[in-house]
């Protein structure tokens, strides 16, 4: 992993972060909500550190699943509640509320979906 700034990533990411921030103060409930915003947000995550680290594309979607995973066991676990913070809706925003199968689903279809078109359009790495 080398420090190296890419600007097509950091595009890709502050778009990301702003149909992110949209979806958050627009739609409440739904599968755009849900499911869409979560298949979103691991190419948000993966886009940021390709912003800012000459990565191996597949180690890093591989770590950026272990850490959506991380928090989706959080929730399951239910940890704003054991941290007294299930009011704290930065808390709500950032770490969910909820467990769901199907996030997991859409985390691994949105960075499937996105190491697909990194791989062939955007990195130039070969595999």
């Amino acid at each position: 992993m080398m420090l190296k700034f890419n600007k097509t990533y950091t595009i890709l990411t502050l778009v990301l972060l702003l149909v992110e921030v949209l979806i958050a103060i627009y739609l409440k409930t739904g599968f755009i909500r849900h499911t869409v915003g979560d298949f979103l947000v691991v190419i948000l995550i993966y886009c940021f550190f390709k912003s800012f680290f000459h990565i191996n594309a597949i180690k890093l979607a591989i770590a950026v699943f272990l850490f959506a995973l991380c928090i989706e066991l959080l929730q399951l676990l239910n940890i704003l509640s054991l941290l007294n913070m299930e009011k704290n809706k930065v808390a709500i925003l950032l770490l969910g509320s909820t467990f769901h199968l199907t996030d997991l689903l859409a985390y691994g279809l949105g960075l499937l979906f996105f190491l697909m078109i990194d791989l062939k359009f955007i990195s130039n790495e070969y595999y």
